[in-house]
Protein backbone atom coordinates (compact mmCIF):
# COMPACT_ATOMS: atom_id res chain seq x y z
CA UNK A 1 0.00 0.00 0.00
CA UNK A 2 1.45 3.40 -0.96
CA UNK A 3 2.34 5.82 1.84
CA UNK A 4 -0.27 8.52 2.42
CA UNK A 5 0.61 12.19 1.96
CA UNK A 6 1.60 13.89 5.18
CA UNK A 7 -0.30 17.15 4.74
CA UNK A 8 -3.57 18.06 6.44
CA UNK A 9 -6.06 20.81 5.60
CA UNK A 10 -8.87 22.45 7.54
CA UNK A 11 -11.81 24.49 6.32
CA UNK A 12 -13.11 26.97 8.88
CA UNK A 13 -12.76 26.76 12.66
CA UNK A 14 -14.25 23.51 14.01
CA UNK A 15 -15.26 23.74 17.68
CA UNK A 16 -12.50 22.47 19.97
CA UNK A 17 -13.05 18.90 21.04
CA UNK A 18 -15.28 17.98 18.11
CA UNK A 19 -12.52 17.86 15.51
CA UNK A 20 -8.94 18.80 16.21
CA UNK A 21 -6.81 19.86 13.22
CA UNK A 22 -3.05 19.38 13.39
CA UNK A 23 -1.16 22.55 14.38
CA UNK A 24 0.32 22.78 10.90
CA UNK A 25 -2.93 22.06 9.03
CA UNK A 26 -3.39 24.29 5.98
CA UNK A 27 -6.37 26.65 6.41
CA UNK A 28 -8.42 26.96 3.22
CA UNK A 29 -11.54 28.91 4.21
CA UNK A 30 -12.22 31.97 2.00
CA UNK A 31 -13.36 33.74 5.18
CA UNK A 32 -9.94 33.56 6.82
CA UNK A 33 -7.51 36.27 5.72
CA UNK A 34 -4.23 34.70 4.62
CA UNK A 35 -5.73 31.26 4.00
CA UNK A 36 -4.76 29.18 1.01
CA UNK A 37 -7.34 28.63 -1.72
CA UNK A 38 -9.06 25.25 -1.60
CA UNK A 39 -9.03 25.26 -5.40
CA UNK A 40 -5.23 25.40 -5.41
CA UNK A 41 -4.76 22.19 -3.42
CA UNK A 42 -3.19 19.54 -5.61
CA UNK A 43 -5.16 16.38 -6.38
CA UNK A 44 -4.52 13.48 -3.99
CA UNK A 45 -2.09 15.58 -1.93
CA UNK A 46 -3.56 15.28 1.57
CA UNK A 47 -3.84 12.60 4.22
CA UNK A 48 -6.61 14.27 6.25
CA UNK A 49 -9.13 17.02 5.69
CA UNK A 50 -11.35 18.56 8.38
CA UNK A 51 -14.32 20.59 7.15
CA UNK A 52 -16.61 22.76 9.24
CA UNK A 53 -19.24 22.54 6.55
CA UNK A 54 -21.00 25.76 5.50
CA UNK A 55 -24.81 25.91 5.69
CA UNK A 56 -25.63 26.49 2.01
CA UNK A 57 -26.14 23.30 0.00
CA UNK A 58 -24.25 24.28 -3.17
CA UNK A 59 -21.42 25.84 -1.15
CA UNK A 60 -21.20 22.82 1.17
CA UNK A 61 -21.11 20.27 -1.64
CA UNK A 62 -18.47 22.36 -3.43
CA UNK A 63 -16.23 22.25 -0.35
CA UNK A 64 -16.79 18.54 0.24
CA UNK A 65 -16.05 17.78 -3.41
CA UNK A 66 -12.78 19.71 -3.29
CA UNK A 67 -11.86 17.93 -0.07
CA UNK A 68 -12.38 14.54 -1.71
CA UNK A 69 -10.42 15.68 -4.76
CA UNK A 70 -7.48 16.80 -2.62
CA UNK A 71 -7.37 13.71 -0.42
CA UNK A 72 -5.09 10.86 -1.40
CA UNK A 73 -6.43 7.29 -1.65
CA UNK A 74 -7.30 6.15 1.86
CA UNK A 75 -7.22 9.73 3.19
CA UNK A 76 -9.63 10.65 5.98
CA UNK A 77 -12.37 13.25 5.67
CA UNK A 78 -13.96 14.64 8.83
CA UNK A 79 -16.95 16.86 8.12
CA UNK A 80 -19.11 18.46 10.78
CA UNK A 81 -21.80 21.11 11.08
CA UNK A 82 -24.51 22.19 13.50
CA UNK A 83 -27.53 19.93 13.04
CA UNK A 84 -29.79 22.85 12.13
CA UNK A 85 -27.31 24.35 9.65
CA UNK A 86 -26.63 21.49 7.27
CA UNK A 87 -25.39 18.89 9.74
CA UNK A 88 -28.50 16.76 9.39
CA UNK A 89 -27.79 16.37 5.65
CA UNK A 90 -24.05 15.74 5.82
CA UNK A 91 -24.15 11.95 5.97
CA UNK A 92 -26.51 11.64 2.99
CA UNK A 93 -24.47 14.12 0.95
CA UNK A 94 -21.21 12.29 1.62
CA UNK A 95 -22.91 9.01 0.73
CA UNK A 96 -23.91 10.55 -2.61
CA UNK A 97 -20.18 10.99 -3.34
CA UNK A 98 -19.69 7.28 -2.69
CA UNK A 99 -18.38 7.56 0.88
CA UNK A 100 -19.05 5.03 3.63
CA UNK A 101 -19.88 7.32 6.54
CA UNK A 102 -19.54 6.90 10.29
CA UNK A 103 -21.72 9.51 12.01
CA UNK A 104 -21.63 10.87 15.55
CA UNK A 105 -23.72 13.54 17.30
CA UNK A 106 -22.24 15.81 19.95
CA UNK A 107 -22.93 19.34 21.20
CA UNK A 108 -25.70 19.93 18.64
CA UNK A 109 -23.36 18.99 15.78
CA UNK A 110 -23.34 16.06 13.40
CA UNK A 111 -19.81 14.73 12.87
CA UNK A 112 -19.17 12.50 9.87
CA UNK A 113 -16.00 10.54 9.20
CA UNK A 114 -15.15 8.62 6.07
CA UNK A 115 -12.25 7.38 4.00
CA UNK A 116 -11.93 8.79 0.52
CA UNK A 117 -13.37 6.21 -1.91
CA UNK A 118 -11.23 5.04 -4.80
CA UNK A 119 -13.43 6.89 -7.30
CA UNK A 120 -15.62 9.56 -5.66
CA UNK A 121 -18.83 10.16 -7.61
CA UNK A 122 -20.16 13.54 -8.69
CA UNK A 123 -17.12 15.60 -7.70
CA UNK A 124 -16.82 17.52 -10.96
CA UNK A 125 -20.55 18.33 -11.00
CA UNK A 126 -20.51 19.63 -7.40
CA UNK A 127 -17.47 21.79 -8.14
CA UNK A 128 -19.10 23.22 -11.26
CA UNK A 129 -22.39 24.00 -9.47
CA UNK A 130 -20.66 25.61 -6.50
CA UNK A 131 -17.95 27.48 -8.36
CA UNK A 132 -17.82 31.00 -9.84
CA UNK A 133 -20.58 31.56 -12.37
CA UNK A 134 -22.36 34.37 -14.17
CA UNK A 135 -25.80 35.01 -12.67
CA UNK A 136 -28.26 36.23 -15.33
CA UNK A 137 -30.60 37.77 -12.72
CA UNK A 138 -27.81 40.09 -11.58
CA UNK A 139 -25.80 40.42 -14.76
CA UNK A 140 -22.77 39.71 -12.58
CA UNK A 141 -20.32 36.96 -11.72
CA UNK A 142 -20.85 35.47 -8.29
CA UNK A 143 -20.49 32.21 -6.34
CA UNK A 144 -22.53 30.26 -3.80
CA UNK A 145 -21.48 31.43 -0.34
CA UNK A 146 -21.19 35.09 -1.32
CA UNK A 147 -23.97 37.17 0.26
CA UNK A 148 -27.15 37.03 -1.85
CA UNK A 149 -25.07 35.32 -4.51
CA UNK A 150 -27.85 34.70 -7.06
CA UNK A 151 -30.39 37.47 -6.42
CA UNK A 152 -30.76 41.13 -5.56
CA UNK A 153 -31.22 41.24 -1.80
CA UNK A 154 -34.40 43.22 -0.96
CA UNK A 155 -32.47 45.44 1.46
CA UNK A 156 -29.94 46.33 -1.22
CA UNK A 157 -32.77 46.93 -3.69
CA UNK A 158 -34.38 49.41 -1.28
CA UNK A 159 -31.04 51.13 -0.70
CA UNK A 160 -30.40 51.48 -4.43
CA UNK A 161 -33.92 52.81 -5.01
CA UNK A 162 -33.17 55.97 -3.00
CA UNK A 163 -31.88 58.76 -5.27
CA UNK A 164 -28.26 59.58 -4.55
CA UNK A 165 -25.45 61.03 -6.63
CA UNK A 166 -22.35 60.66 -4.44
CA UNK A 167 -19.26 62.71 -5.12
CA UNK A 168 -15.56 62.28 -4.41
CA UNK A 169 -13.86 59.28 -2.81
CA UNK A 170 -15.95 56.49 -1.34
CA UNK A 171 -16.10 52.95 -0.04
CA UNK A 172 -18.45 50.00 -0.34
CA UNK A 173 -18.20 48.08 2.94
CA UNK A 174 -19.03 44.40 2.58
CA UNK A 175 -19.12 44.76 -1.19
CA UNK A 176 -20.13 41.22 -2.10
CA UNK A 177 -20.11 40.74 -5.85
CA UNK A 178 -20.29 44.49 -6.44
CA UNK A 179 -24.02 45.23 -6.70
CA UNK A 180 -23.89 48.51 -4.77
CA UNK A 181 -20.51 49.54 -6.19
CA UNK A 182 -21.75 49.21 -9.74
CA UNK A 183 -24.51 51.73 -9.04
CA UNK A 184 -22.20 54.13 -7.18
CA UNK A 185 -19.82 54.23 -10.13
CA UNK A 186 -22.62 55.43 -12.41
CA UNK A 187 -22.03 58.90 -10.94
CA UNK A 188 -19.26 60.67 -12.87
CA UNK A 189 -18.61 62.76 -9.77
CA UNK A 190 -17.21 59.72 -7.95
CA UNK A 191 -13.43 59.95 -8.16
CA UNK A 192 -12.58 56.64 -6.49
CA UNK A 193 -14.31 53.72 -4.80
CA UNK A 194 -12.70 51.03 -2.69
CA UNK A 195 -14.62 47.75 -2.45
CA UNK A 196 -13.98 45.98 0.87
CA UNK A 197 -14.95 42.46 1.88
CA UNK A 198 -13.60 39.65 4.06
CA UNK A 199 -14.76 36.92 1.67
CA UNK A 200 -12.10 36.10 -0.92
CA UNK A 201 -14.83 34.80 -3.25
CA UNK A 202 -16.61 38.16 -3.10
CA UNK A 203 -13.43 40.09 -3.87
CA UNK A 204 -12.67 37.78 -6.80
CA UNK A 205 -16.19 38.22 -8.18
CA UNK A 206 -16.14 42.00 -7.68
CA UNK A 207 -12.83 42.27 -9.54
CA UNK A 208 -14.39 40.38 -12.41
CA UNK A 209 -17.53 42.54 -12.41
CA UNK A 210 -16.10 46.02 -11.90
CA UNK A 211 -13.64 47.08 -14.57
CA UNK A 212 -13.90 50.80 -13.82
CA UNK A 213 -10.41 52.30 -13.28
CA UNK A 214 -11.78 54.31 -10.33
CA UNK A 215 -12.39 51.07 -8.41
CA UNK A 216 -9.92 49.34 -6.10
CA UNK A 217 -10.34 46.22 -4.00
CA UNK A 218 -9.38 45.34 -0.44
CA UNK A 219 -9.80 42.10 1.45
CA UNK A 220 -10.20 43.09 5.08
CA UNK A 221 -12.03 42.05 8.24
CA UNK A 222 -14.10 45.10 9.15
CA UNK A 223 -14.05 44.30 12.83
CA UNK A 224 -11.19 46.81 12.55
CA UNK A 225 -10.53 49.85 10.38
CA UNK A 226 -8.34 49.52 7.29
CA UNK A 227 -5.48 51.78 8.34
CA UNK A 228 -4.71 53.02 4.84
CA UNK A 229 -8.22 54.37 4.18
CA UNK A 230 -9.23 57.79 5.53
CA UNK A 231 -10.81 61.13 4.58
CA UNK A 232 -13.49 59.58 2.40
CA UNK A 233 -16.44 61.61 1.19
CA UNK A 234 -19.00 58.82 1.33
CA UNK A 235 -19.59 55.18 2.22
CA UNK A 236 -22.37 52.74 1.43
CA UNK A 237 -23.18 49.38 2.98
CA UNK A 238 -25.66 46.62 3.64
CA UNK A 239 -23.90 45.31 6.75
CA UNK A 240 -24.09 41.64 7.72
CA UNK A 241 -25.57 40.56 11.01
CA UNK A 242 -24.65 36.88 10.83
CA UNK A 243 -21.25 35.34 11.47
CA UNK A 244 -20.70 31.68 10.55
CA UNK A 245 -24.49 31.34 10.26
CA UNK A 246 -25.24 32.69 13.75
CA UNK A 247 -26.78 36.10 14.42
CA UNK A 248 -24.16 38.61 15.53
CA UNK A 249 -25.45 42.17 15.83
CA UNK A 250 -22.03 43.41 16.90
CA UNK A 251 -20.78 42.69 13.38
CA UNK A 252 -22.99 45.39 11.84
CA UNK A 253 -22.04 47.77 14.64
CA UNK A 254 -18.37 47.17 13.81
CA UNK A 255 -19.12 48.12 10.19
CA UNK A 256 -20.64 51.42 11.36
CA UNK A 257 -17.59 52.15 13.54
CA UNK A 258 -15.22 51.31 10.69
CA UNK A 259 -17.13 53.55 8.29
CA UNK A 260 -16.93 56.45 10.72
CA UNK A 261 -13.16 56.18 10.99
CA UNK A 262 -12.82 56.18 7.19
CA UNK A 263 -14.99 59.22 6.54
CA UNK A 264 -13.85 62.81 6.80
CA UNK A 265 -15.83 65.39 8.76
CA UNK A 266 -18.99 66.05 6.77
CA UNK A 267 -18.74 62.70 4.99
CA UNK A 268 -21.94 60.71 4.45
CA UNK A 269 -22.83 57.09 5.18
CA UNK A 270 -25.82 55.41 3.61
CA UNK A 271 -26.84 51.99 4.88
CA UNK A 272 -29.76 49.60 4.89
CA UNK A 273 -30.74 47.36 7.78
CA UNK A 274 -33.53 45.15 9.02
CA UNK A 275 -36.00 47.30 10.98
CA UNK A 276 -35.49 45.05 14.00
CA UNK A 277 -31.81 46.03 14.20
CA UNK A 278 -31.21 49.21 16.17
CA UNK A 279 -28.16 50.81 14.59
CA UNK A 280 -29.28 54.29 15.59
CA UNK A 281 -27.49 54.04 18.94
CA UNK A 282 -24.07 53.28 17.48
CA UNK A 283 -24.64 55.81 14.69
CA UNK A 284 -25.30 58.49 17.30
CA UNK A 285 -21.93 57.75 18.89
CA UNK A 286 -19.95 58.24 15.68
CA UNK A 287 -22.03 60.67 13.60
CA UNK A 288 -23.40 64.15 14.33
CA UNK A 289 -26.73 63.49 12.64
CA UNK A 290 -28.73 60.54 11.35
CA UNK A 291 -31.96 60.56 9.40
CA UNK A 292 -34.35 57.87 8.21
CA UNK A 293 -34.80 57.98 4.45
CA UNK A 294 -37.36 55.19 4.09
CA UNK A 295 -38.88 52.27 5.99
CA UNK A 296 -40.43 49.60 3.80
CA UNK A 297 -40.83 45.83 3.56
CA UNK A 298 -39.11 45.17 6.86
CA UNK A 299 -36.06 47.29 5.99
CA UNK A 300 -34.93 50.84 6.69
CA UNK A 301 -32.46 53.08 4.87
CA UNK A 302 -30.46 55.46 7.04
CA UNK A 303 -28.18 58.34 6.13
CA UNK A 304 -25.63 59.59 8.67
CA UNK A 305 -23.39 62.60 8.45
CA UNK A 306 -20.09 62.77 10.31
Amino acid sequence: MPQLPSLEAVYGAPPAGLANPAPDAVQVSPLVVGAAAIEDLADASLARFIVLAPPGTLERRYVLAHALRALGPGGELVALAPKAMGGARLSKELASFGCEVREDARRHHRICRCVRPDAPAGVEDAIARGGPQRVPALGLWSQPGVFAWDRLDPGSALLLAQPWAPEGAGADLGCGAGVLARQMLVSPAVTSLVLIDLDQRAIAAARRNIADPRASFLRHDLHSRPQAIADLDFAIMNPPFHDAGAEDRKLGQAFVSAAATMLKTGGALRMVANVALSYETVLAIHFRETRLLVREGGYKVLEARK
